[in-house]
């Protein structure tokens, strides 16, 4: 516990003399204790909160406490490298991130140090950790699609660029696997008009983390993205800057005008790394633990995500946070925090994963409170009803297993279901393209695949997506180019999935 200032004031004031004769007490302090990562400090009295230390041994620290007889900071290094009676001098600056496009294609520490072995980062371009978000005035809204290349997202939970939508489920249930398939879908694009993606894991193993960078590299989506990470070895004060870290560079893009993707993989890390922190520096628990701040840790972070107005360059930063659960529990402290900050959550079902559908999204507590706006009309005119369908084809599911017997009508209702639902079964590292999504799903709308047994829908799919690029391409690059679905177009397509429906399955002759 650290002494009180006025015990020990004359002899500090001594050891400060010893080791610098010249030292001004409120820019130079003395370390009173050290251990477990954080440091109390005697001294600093024009210290201010969030300004970076300079210690022994090149090890920085961030001033988190400001208490009437000493400061608390946490140390981004090795704690075993200071020692009690060590000096310590002010930097007079706030901590700061470098940025810039020099850093696409890294894989950087939350300082910006590289840790993929390929020499040092050359920018000087720096932006500070934490900024305050832009106002009302400054954004404007949301209504331009962020296509993830997932048929269950893209139709049932839209996300638009400068939204913030939430992926929460238990562990190991495919909730980084979204996020991979998100960046590698925005490979598709044009170069200019591409969107830069931030990748932060935060608590991850580093093996975790060198596969991830493994799979965009083989996919060539590393050219578009910045990897940040603080990994499970990396001392708490790193895991909480990471996520700001991550958001000071991918805002850098933003304010030019660019769009950009950030996931923070994942945020019950990094509230458990801040508790950590909080509760050495002696800051008062509260629920589970947590001090009472904690939603301001998050909600400052995610507030940051936005579509900037077009006199502010029209730029836009989308924010997929992740949460993992416990037992599939939202209603824990941390999962409802960070519902409540969010507009929209996409909620992967442990239960469902295991059943064979990945992605595992439970259709009924997964919601999109702005994406619909930011929708292509083509494919809000396909999923209009979908997800009232298959809420209603899993009730009757589970309503049918107790063995009743069904009127023709719920017997068709049921049949479709189970091909949408393997519609939406995708395989990893496979995104579709936005139009490819709205052929199949209005073959499945529209009753082109009830004919079609279950265990052939996936065959189904590809071949169709074929035959319309090779056979139909004038109607495809008419239908894709399509602002709505007229009913001519609607016509066309129909008659075009009906010609393809009699080669997939020729219809049986009459003896």
């Amino acid at each position: 516990m650290a002494l009180k200032a006025e015990e020990i004031t004359s002899v500090i004031k001594s050891k400060i003399e010893n080791f610098a004769p010249q030292a001004d007490i409120n820019e130079t302090g003395i370390v009173l204790q050290v251990g477990d990562g954080i440091a109390r400090i005697y001294g600093l009295k024009n210290a201010v909160s969030g300004e970076l230390l300079d210690l022994p041994s090149g090890v920085k620290g961030l001033v988190l406490n400001l208490e009437s007889d000493n400061v608390g900071c946490v140390l981004m290094g090795d704690d075993a490298l200071i020692k009690e009676g060590d000096v310590v001098k002010r930097t007079g600056k706030i901590i700061n991130v470098p940025v810039g496009k020099e850093l696409l294609g890294r894989v950087v520490n939350p300082l910006g140090e590289p840790l993929d072995g390929r020499g040092p980062v050359k920018t000087s371009a720096t932006r500070p950790l934490e900024v305050v978000a832009p106002g009302v005035t400054e954004r404007q809204p949301v209504k331009q699609p962020l296509q993830t290349g997932l048929k269950a997202i893209d139709s049932l939970v839209p996300i638009g660029r400068g939204q913030r939508e939430l992926i929460i489920g238990d562990r190991q249930t495919g909730k980084t696997a979204i996020a991979i398939d998100t960046i590698l879908n925005q490979k598709n694009q044009p170069e200019d008009k591409r969107v830069i993606c931030v990748y932060v894991a935060v608590g991850q193993k580093q093996s975790t983390v060198a596969q991830v960078v493994q799979t965009l590299t083989e996919f060539g989506a590393m050219d578009y993205t910045i990897v940040v990470c603080a990994g499970a070895s990396d001392p708490a004060s790193l895991l909480y800057i990471a996520p700001y870290a991550g958001c000071a560079m991918a805002e850098e893009f933003m304010w030019k005008g660019r769009d950009v993707l950030i996931i923070y993989d994942d945020l019950s890390k990094h509230a458990q790394a801040y508790r950590q922190m909080s509760l050495l520096l002696r800051r008062p628990p509260g629920r589970e633990a947590y001090p009472g701040d904690v939603f301001y840790l998050h909600s400052r972070l995610l507030e940051r995500a936005c579509k900037l107005s077009d006199k502010n360059g029209g730029g836009s930063l989308t924010a997929l946070p992740i949460i993992e659960t416990q037992a599939n529990d939202m209603s824990a402290y941390i999962p409802t925090n960070v519902i409540s900050i969010t507009d929209g959550q996409i909620y992967l079902e442990s239960g469902l994963f295991h059943s064979g559908m990945k992605p595992a999204v439970n259709v009924g507590l997964s919601v999109s409170r702005v994406g619909g706006s930011a929708q292509k009309k083509t494919m809000r005119a396909v999923a209009g009803t979908l997800r009232i369908d298959m809420s209603q084809f899993h009730d009757l599911e589970a309503f049918a297993q107790f063995g009743s017997e069904l009127d023709k009508e719920s017997q068709d209702q049921l049949n479709r279901g189970a091909r949408l639902n393997e519609l939406f079964k995708q395989d990893q590292y496979k995104p579709m393209g936005a139009d490819e999504q709205v052929l199949i799903l209005f073959a499945g709308t529209n009753g082109f695949l009830d004919a079609i047994p279950v265990g052939d829908v996936k065959k189904y799919e590809q071949k169709l997506i074929t035959h319309f690029k090779t056979e139909e391409k004038a109607l495809f690059e008419e239908f894709a180019n399509a602002g709505q679905l007229t009913e001519d177009l609607t016509a066309k397509l129909k008659t075009a999935l009906k010609k393809f429906g009699d080669i997939f399955m020729p219809p049986v002759k009459a003896v």
